[in-house]
């Protein structure tokens, strides 16, 4: 057993005791909170693979938290939204740093077995993948290290529980190794970029003990490396791809549209093969030649020619076009376009019983803002099976929703569930940060009253020895082949989310800081391209959202609302179509896309909180009649009598003369006895004008 402090706990490596056939596993402790993490690689490369296939799992095992799973079958299912986006946490880091040309298939599995509530797994996988890949066999340039920064109250923390958590304003993971900073993952309530660079630099400084802790761990525990064969593109199969296709890579680059670039370079691969498969050369190893042709002469123009694919400048953005209230039957509904990526994003707001249950291992918890990515196939001119959403649609829709967060309004000042959906239509470079710019014009249009507008941008890094270039607003290609996906959303107050991935093995903090500077030049940019659109809220709802009224009840009356088995609560729902949320401090909403429901809702919750008065008028339903008179209902649970000679004016020999069961009549409270009997008069209500 191995240990270290790391913020306010020790963290503790274990290994050798369990999981033993795996390459490499440990166990991680952090708190109460471990996480099993155990690495695996196949013998030998798959055949037909142009990628490396790494694959990481990510577990929450409810065990840990000393609970039973719910639903039907009462074990694990499905991965949850979390556990999906913490393999994706992992996964990116970790992949840079496996040597090129490895094609191996390698497994990294992350298993939580116990959870202390208080401190988030999700850390604690990370480290432990990168030192079960340091101790095991399998070829890996790391190690490298992760925690999560915090500021509460102006000051920053290591780690910090989910209690502290929630009084911070900024929640940032900072993955790095001893060369620099690996990936950035997000989110923040207008942070500045000076103090995010600060947090950013707080949390390289954190991580170095535990990078060298590793490498100690390493050395004392690590297994030889086994020697793999690389599949790297042959040097003389390259050079003769330059010779044959350079000269039309350039004119194929020419072309202004991405489809008709995209169709060039399928054409010359073909015309390639005909030439070298006849001296022997596979297909395979053809494409990926010109792969390595077409990716250096790109990053050679933009280097040393300074030259963007599409003729760009480096800080250049490419024109954009907004749009709202694009459809007519929606909440809220916004278009943004940036070159040739567009995204549409649909607002639709509920009730307070749309809310997203989540059961995660700290605890149930309710969400009332989404935002849901899709990316259809036509999105890039493909044809390819529409399934559910994928762990990159997942990835994208928790990037985006992050980045709103912090402008969204609070449950008291808005009592809506809101759910926003991104329909990517066009993609080429950055739809995530297309998708923050219509999420936030479409909410905007929908009368969501948002603190401010949020828009983003991504940049990408071209990096050669010491010579590097920073792009904005990155395409496809550039994306592709370059060295960093930098994505940074914000208001013009501060950041709300950035993330940061990297396929080389990380970058200095001074490079970094260009990156935020060059990124907040670009959002304002955007912004105010934005809101020459719509630039604030819309002051009324569409006609076609549901109105929610509050009101407030004395908490000892919510039992006779809900009634027994919720009775009562029931038979208000049923007669008026409303939706009716009742919380624990006497808040009640009472929501409906019909004002005259709400407003019947509200009146039966009001009967039955409010103490009748003397001298009131109300609307009562008859429930009984009897020689003597007839028993009327005030609110469930409330009845009162009108004498038969109270009835009328005149003479009344036979009540069902008058009224009969089922009616609704007008009714003057005349008082109430010392036993709590409420006397009714039909014939005073009707002499009197005034109305409840």
């Amino acid at each position: 057993m191995h240990k270290i402090k790391f913020g306010s706990e020790d963290l503790i490596l274990d290994t050798g005791k369990i999981a033993k056939q795996a390459n490499g596993s440990v166990t991680i402790q952090y708190g109460g909170s471990v996480v099993l993490v155990t690495v695996c690689m196949s013998k030998e490369a798959p055949e037909g693979k142009d990628y490396f296939p790494l694959m990481v799992e990510y577990q929450e095992k409810t065990y840990a938290a000393g609970r039973i799973p719910g639903g039907f079958f009462k074990r694990e299912g499905r991965p949850s939204e979390n556990e999906i986006l913490t393999s994706r946490l992992i996964d990116r880091p970790i992949r840079p740093l496996f040597p090129e040309g490895l094609f191996n298939e390698v497994q990294i599995i992350a298993l939580v077995l116990s959870s202390d509530g208080e401190n988030d797994p999700d850390v604690i996988a990370v480290n432990g993948a990168s030192a079960a890949l340091s101790i095991s066999d399998i070829p890996f340039n790391g190690p490298l290290a992760c925690c999560r920064v915090g500021r509460i109250e102006g000051s920053f923390a290591i780690n910090p529980t989910y209690a502290q958590m929630d009084k911070s304003d900024l929640d940032l993971v900072v993955v790095a190794n001893k060369k620099g900073v690996v990936m950035l993952e997000s989110k923040a309530k207008e942070v500045s970029e000076e103090v995010f660079m600060d947090a950013v630099k707080f949390g390289f400084d954190s991580l170095q003990d535990i990078i060298k802790f590793q490498e100690e761990l390493a050395g004392e525990l690590g297994k030889p490396k086994v020697k793999v064969k690389y599949r790297l593109v042959d040097p003389v199969l390259e050079n003769r791809v330059k010779e044959l296709a350079l000269k039309k890579l350039k004119d194929v680059y020419k072309l202004s549209k991405k489809e008709e670039r995209e169709e060039g370079v399928v054409l010359l691969a073909k015309e390639l093969e005909e030439v070298l498969t006849s001296e022997g050369y596979l297909p395979a190893d053809i494409k990926a030649a010109l792969g390595e042709v077409e990716k250096k002469q790109i990053r050679k123009t933009i280097l040393e020619d300074n030259i963007r694919e599409d003729g760009r400048g480096f800080k250049e953005i490419r024109q954009i076009a907004c749009e709202v209230a694009t459809l007519p039957r929606t909440h809220g509904s916004a278009i943004f376009t940036r070159g040739q990526t567009q995204s549409l994003v649909v607002t639709t707001l509920g009730s307070g019983d749309d809310e997203q249950m989540i059961e995660a291992l700290e605890g149930e918890k309710n969400k009332s803002f989404m935002l849901h990515y899709n990316f259809p196939p036509f999105s890039v001119g493909e044809v390819s099976p529409m399934r559910g959403a994928g762990r990159r649609e997942i990835g994208h829709g928790a990037l985006a929703e992050r980045a709103l967060l912090a402008v969204m309004p609070t449950k008291e000042q808005f009592p809506y569930t809101v759910r926003a959906v991104s329909e990517i239509l066009e993609s080429n470079g950055s739809s995530s940060m297309a998708t923050v710019c219509a999420a936030s014009l479409s909410l905007m249009d929908a009368g969501v009253p948002v603190k401010d507008m949020v828009g983003g941008v991504a940049l990408g890094l071209i990096k050669e020895g010491n010579k590097s270039v920073i792009l904005t607003d990155i395409a496809g290609v550039e994306d592709h082949f370059g060295d960093m996906d930098f994505k940074a959303a914000g208001t013009t107050a501060g950041i709300t989310a950035v993330q940061m991935d990297l396929k080389i093995d990380g970058i200095d903090l001074n490079l970094l800081k260009d990156c935020f500077a060059q990124s907040r030049e670009a959002r304002l940019f955007i912004l105010d391209k934005m809101k020459a659109v719509l630039d604030k809220p819309r002051q009324e709802l569409s006609i076609y959202a549901p109105r929610i009224e509050k009101i407030m009840i004395n908490t000892e009356k919510i039992g006779g609302v809900i009634g027994p088995g919720g009775k009562t609560i029931k038979k208000i729902i049923a007669q008026t179509g409303a939706s009716i949320d009742i919380q624990d401090d006497g808040t009640v909403l009472v929501a409906s896309n019909d004002s005259a429901k709400s407003a019947e809702a509200i009146r039966m919750i009001r009967a039955i909180t409010d103490d009748v008065e003397v001298g009131r008028i109300y609307t009562v339903k008859v429930k009984r009649i009897t020689n003597f008179g007839a028993f009327c209902e005030i609110a469930p649970g409330k009845d009162g009598l009108v004498h038969v000679s109270e009835l009328s004016n005149t003479f009344v020999k036979n009540v069902e003369e008058v009224v009969k069961i089922g009616d609704e009549i007008k009714v003057k409270v005349t008082g109430i006895d010392e036993m709590g009997r409420i006397n009714l008069s039909k014939k005073k209500a009707e002499s009197n004008n005034q109305e409840a």
